[in-house]
């Protein structure tokens, strides 16, 4: 996420990296062979008449990268980008403050360590309510 403009009211700029690394290639290829393998194991395949999406054209894991950037989104909310811990990738510390800032807290899903495997309604709910005992006892 970067400030796009000095205006505070314009939106940041944000850039999700989906499949910027090898490894997030390597898994989203894996999975989607994965599952065009058990569409094809009875007693799944009795009931699947064709693969309609991507179809048969999709082969290699070229074809299958291809497709994943052509169709590929999400339907999650974004989550996760300044995960919350005690070790050294951690951006904020337990207590939701910015590691290396003074003053900085934050309270949002970015700080979630995982992606929940539900909506994430109730969990940022749950961090801002923490959040909220944390700023009144410490400031």
């Amino acid at each position: 996420m970067h400030i796009a403009s000095a205006d505070p009211h314009v939106p940041p700029a944000i850039r999700y990296n989906y499949l910027s690394t090898s490894n997030d290639r390597r898994v989203m290829v894996d999975g989607l062979k994965l599952i065009r393998r058990i569409a094809a194991e009875p007693p799944l395949s009795e009931y699947v008449a064709a693969e309609e999406f991507p179809g048969p054209r999709v082969q290699t894991d070229e074809d299958w990268l291809a497709f994943c950037r052509e169709a590929g989104d999400t339907v999650f909310h974004p989550t996760s980008t300044c995960r919350m811990g005690t070790d050294a990738r951690a951006v904020v510390d337990t207590q939701l403050r910015v590691r290396g800032l003074e003053g900085l807290r934050v309270v949002d899903a970015s700080v979630m360590p995982a992606v929940p495997s539900g909506n994430i309604n109730a969990t940022v709910v749950a961090v801002a309510e923490k959040a909220a005992d944390l700023i009144n006892v410490s400031g």
